[in-house]
Parts: structure tokens; sequence; C-alpha cells
């Protein structure tokens, strides 16, 4: 009997001693995860997401219509002032040109010695009818010749000067320097320069982007066949939301990271806030130049930017999953005093990704809650553990 007797007492104790226990869990509340405020080095950062540019590209098109003969660039390929881009078929042109010689080869080889040999033989002949007309005269003059035999020697006198002077005419229409060659020359000069912009090429130095044209299209002016991206700087332009235009500053540094290469982050640097708000999007356009330009960055990727835009070597932060209710400077944590929680309100400093400089409410040692949002009221027991911060 004693020994069961013994064993009951045992179970009655364990029994009491649990339900003490419980009670004093209940009385102490629910186990909560949180932080010790403490200083800490801070970065404030603005991030967004942008695109690789070029600070300038050019479009290059056709000035003729033809068609395309061939093409000699891809896009990718760099190019150099001069270098070709395309070719267009210029049989029509090309022949128009080679007649136009011709007619200025004629001119210098034919029509104008034909004219020269023209006038040497009117003059001749006007010579020959002067003497004539003299000749007359004298023999009517003394009543040997009739009137009409001195009339006649005038005619052919006057018949031979209008010869003689259209030749004359004629070898000054020819002769070099002429309009008439002037005209040929200009003829020939506008079907060269016809004839050279069915080779089309690159005035820049640059990267091609974008080739839109095939051997066997028709090309009028005014259609884009290339774009490409001039040499020069290279730079990131990043639409950040306008909130953050007051942290923003020219030659602010930065950490930016591709899309395509997320392990090779590579540094940037704030070289332009544009001076108006895209009301359609509540956007600041932000340009970061990137110097050196790494190897793999190409044009148009995709990529976001950390700006760093404030630091502090100490400061008093938490981490920002603990604050709660947050309007421009101000926001409110959950701090264990006593073993009881309390909501606090706080004014906020710089923010950064992962914490919040806090300017007054809070001091260092002071612990707070991990879950700004946890359902406690004022004055409720929690039993307080503390999350180490990495």
């Amino acid at each position: 009997m004693r020994p069961a007797h013994y064993r009951s007492w045992i179970i009655l104790t364990v029994l009491v001693l649990a339900l003490a226990y419980g009670v004093l869990r209940w009385w102490q509340g629910p186990l909560v995860q949180g932080y010790v405020v403490s200083e800490t080095p801070l970065v404030q950062t603005v991030v967004g997401t942008g695109r690789v540019a070029t600070e300038s590209r050019t479009q290059i098109g056709s000035e003729i219509t033809a068609v395309v003969l061939k093409t000699l660039v891809r896009e990718g390929d760099t190019v150099a002032p001069g270098d070709t881009l395309v070719v267009l078929r210029a049989d029509d042109i090309a022949a128009q040109l080679r007649q136009a010689e011709a007619a200025l080869e004629e001119l210098a080889t034919n029509t104008r010695p034909q004219a020269e040999v023209a006038l040497r033989r009117a003059a001749t002949q006007l010579e020959q009818a002067q003497r004539e007309t003299a000749r007359r005269r004298d023999l009517a003059g003394r009543s040997v010749i009739s009137t009409e035999a001195l009339e006649q020697a005038e005619q052919m006198e006057t018949l031979a000067r209008n010869t003689f002077e259209a030749a004359r005419l004629t070898v000054k229409a020819v002769a070099p320097g002429s309009v008439e060659e002037a005209v040929l020359r200009e003829q020939v000069a506008a079907l060269e320069a016809q004839l050279a912009k069915t080779v089309v090429r690159s005035e820049v130095a640059g990267t091609v982007l974008t080739r839109d044209v095939e051997p066997g299209d028709l090309v009028q002016p005014g259609r884009v066949l290339f774009t490409i991206a001039l040499e020069g700087k290279t730079e990131i332009r990043v639409p950040f939301d306008e909130r953050n235009l007051a942290r923003l500053a020219l030659q602010q540094n930065a950490m930016a990271v591709t899309d395509a290469y997320p392990d090779k982050p590579f540094p940037a640097r704030v070289t332009f806030i544009a001076p108006s708000i895209d009301p359609d999007r509540g956007t600041v356009e932000v340009r970061l130049a990137v110097d050196p330009v790494p190897d793999f960055l190409r044009q148009d990727m995709t990529v976001s930017v950390n700006v760093e835009t404030g630091r502090r070597e100490q400061a008093l932060a938490v981490p920002n999953d603990a604050l709660n209710k947050v309007q421009n400077d101000q926001a409110q944590v959950l701090v264990v005093r006593d073993g009881k929680v309390q909501k606090q309100a706080v004014t906020l400093g710089m923010r950064g990704l992962a914490m919040t400089e806090i300017l007054s409410g809070l001091s260092s040692g002071d612990t707070i809650l991990a879950d700004a949002t946890a359902p406690l009221d004022d004055g409720s027991r929690v039993r307080f553990k503390e999350v180490k911060l990495n």
C-alpha cells in the first residue's frame, strides 16, 4: 500500500508543477522574436531598373530609290567612317553617266575641231567675197559691168559674213569653258554623285544595332536601313520614382548588375538628372556613366542599379521589417519593456535596403519585435527571443 501511495503523491506533484509551469508561461505571454537596437554602419540606397544606352545613335538610309544588290554588315559589327554598308543596283545611272561622258568626249574630240574648221573655211570664203565685191565695185565705177553684177557680189559677201559670224558663235559655244561644256560637265558630276549614292557608307564610327534591309529590297529616301550606336561614353538610363528625387544628386556612386550576368556587378556614377518629371509614369530619368565598360555590356541590356545616396559610419538603426505605419519620416515599432509590449512612435533618418536609421524614439539596447504587425495590444506580456542580425 505504501509504495502505491508514494507513487500517487509523485504523480500529483508532477501535475501540479506542470500546471504551475503552464500558468507561468501563460502569464508571461507568447514567445516572440525581435532585435536588440544597436549602432551599426548604414548605407542608404535608391534602387531602380533601366537600360544600357550610348550617348547618341544615328539612323542611316538611302538618298535614292533603288534595289539592294548586297549588304556588307550585320548587327553587332563595328564600323568606321567610310565603311560600305550596302550596295544598290546602279545600271540605269551608270548608263546615263556613260552617255554624258561620251557627249563630253564628242564635244572635245569632234564637235569643237569641226567648228574650228568651219570657222576657218567661213573666214576664207568671207575674204574671197570681200575681194570679189571690191573688184566688181571698181569695174562698175568704170561702167565695165552692170550694177546688177555688183549687187550680186555684195549679196554673196553678206552671206559669207553671216556664215562666218555663225561659225564664230559656234566655236565660242563649244570652246573650253563654254556654257555647253559646263552643262555637260555638270551633268556628268550630277550622275557621278547619283552613282556614288548607290554605295551607302557609314559617316560615323560605332556599332551596328539594327539592319532593316536585305538584298532584293526596294529602298526609298526616308526609310531607315541601319541604326548605329556612336562610339563614345556608355550610360545607363533609369526612370526612378519621383519620390526619390530629393535623395539623388550628381556624382553619386552606384553599383549596377545586368539580368544576363547577375554575378558580375560593375560601378557606375550619376551624371544627369532630368529637369522634368514624366507626368504619365511619375518618374524622373537619371543617367549613370559606366567607366570602364565591361566587355559583356550590350546596347539596351536591362540593368538594375543601387545608387548610394548616403552613408553613416555608425547609426542607430533597425531592420526594415520592424517598422510599421511608415509615413514620410514617421513610423511605429513594437518595443518590449519589462516583458510587456508597447507601441512606440519613431522618427526615421537614412533608409537602406535592409536597415533604417532611427533619429528619435529608441535608444541603444532597446528590444523591439521583428514583426511590427503582430496582433498584440499595449501591455501584453511576451517572452522575448533575440534574433541576431547578419
